[in-house]
């Protein structure tokens, strides 16, 4: 299971229903919910690799 920080919950949560995505600049990132509050997650992950 992947963690993020929520803002809401101002902790390091897992990430529910998690999907990666790849952003403009061709990092990847992690997109998803919070596990106990459901506010939205998001963790940059780092450089996609080609």
């Amino acid at each position: 299971m992947v963690q993020g920080r929520c803002m809401k919950c101002q902790a390091q949560v897992d990430i529910k229903d998690a999907k990666e995505v790849t952003m403009k600049n061709g990092m990847k990132a992690m997109k998803g919910e919070c596990g106990k509050c459901s506010t939205k997650v998001f963790r940059i992950m780092g450089k996609a690799k080609k």
